[in-house]
């Protein structure tokens, strides 16, 4: 399925959730992968605020994108930010959704 990216280059985003480690298989506890790299994949829930509107997304970014010391309240910048529709049966429901994936997050003061 195709991805398109967002622009958050007006927006200011906060970190809400603080990242984990994505599980894919609660039962084995496996650890989701980036493909590309081989990096073990997080979940980071952000606040995004833009236009007068703020929202909570749980976005999925490779363990080498996520900066040292990530706390609550922490803004960041967002590189690479791009959605996905996705859709899945699960137990005879058919589910559907958009996932957010990111390259990285950069923290206040950082380059990038």
């Amino acid at each position: 399925m195709p991805s398109f990216k967002i622009d958050t280059s007006t927006a200011i985003v906060f970190v809400a959730v603080e990242p984990k480690r994505k599980i894919i298989n609660k039962q084995t506890d496996e650890i989701a992968v980036d493909r590309e790299t081989g990096a073990k994949m997080m979940t980071v829930g952000l606040t995004v605020a833009d236009e007068g509107e703020a929202n909570l997304y749980t976005v999925s970014v490779p363990e080498t994108g996520i900066p040292e010391g990530l706390t609550l309240g922490m803004p960041v910048k967002v590189i690479g930010l791009k959605a996905r529709d996705w859709e899945n049966t699960f137990n005879g429901e058919k589910r559907h959704g958009i996932s957010f994936r990111a390259v990285a997050l950069v923290a206040p003061g950082s380059k990038g």
